[in-house]
């Protein structure tokens, strides 16, 4: 037997040689994907409550272009990379918990925006919190299943896209045409907040590479 071998069977003695039994294993999954959406529904809502933000400050299209493209994808782009290197090296459950608690409370802090401004540094701030949701969500699957169910988990984890966009149609329009623009960001903003203590209470950082070994 080599010192490879020994080495890698000696680390996953370390913690859990065996995988997470199935049931929890499927109940992170769902979290993830619900978080996803999550992020889709905050990322997309804008574009449906165009038409009562334009009225409210007298946008040009100009200026609602730059809220889904500088405010959000600037910053969402230039901080990915880094918050996936700390994510390769630090709480993956943590950097989640806290990019969806920032880009949550941001999405609800766009419903009290008083003028274009707020508006723009609101959605930076909800584009530097999803920065963070999606890489530590890629690596969670990743180590709580093995080699063979992970395509499977990871296009489950996909769903949460359309399922987002879906519910920001549904969701943002039916609650901007009850209550009003503003009331659609704070409800949809607060959900995720909501959601992020069930993230953090409920889900352990597993062992990096721990399904790796397994033979099943």
């Amino acid at each position: 037997m080599t010192t490879d071998t020994l080495t890698v069977q000696d680390k996953a003695g370390q913690d859990e040689a065996r995988p997470e039994r199935p049931g929890y294993r499927y109940y992170v999954l769902a979290v993830l994907i619900l978080i996803y959406m999550l992020n889709f529904l905050d990322r997309q809502i804008i574009g449906i409550l165009a038409a009562p933000l334009k009225a409210e400050f007298g946008m040009s299209d100009s200026q609602f272009g730059l809220l889904g493209g500088i405010a959000f994808a600037s910053v969402y782009s230039t901080l990915a990379i880094p918050l996936a290197w700390l994510a390769d090296r630090f709480s993956r459950v943590w950097i989640m918990t806290g990019a969806l608690a920032v880009w949550s409370g941001f999405t609800a802090l766009c419903g009290m925006a008083g003028s274009f401004g707020q508006l723009f540094l609101c959605r930076m701030g909800v584009g530097i919190g999803e920065a963070g949701g999606v890489a530590p969500a890629y690596s969670l699957i990743a180590d709580f299943f093995p080699p063979h169910q992970r395509a499977r988990a990871m296009a489950a984890f996909a769903f949460g896209i359309p399922l987002g966009m879906a519910a920001g149609t549904l969701v943002g329009g039916l609650l901007a045409a009850t209550y009003g623009w503003r009331t659609a960001f704070i409800v949809v903003g607060l959900l995720g907040v909501l959601v992020a203590p069930l993230l953090r209470l409920t889900v352990r950082d597993p062992r990096r590479g721990g399904t790796d070994a397994i033979k099943t």
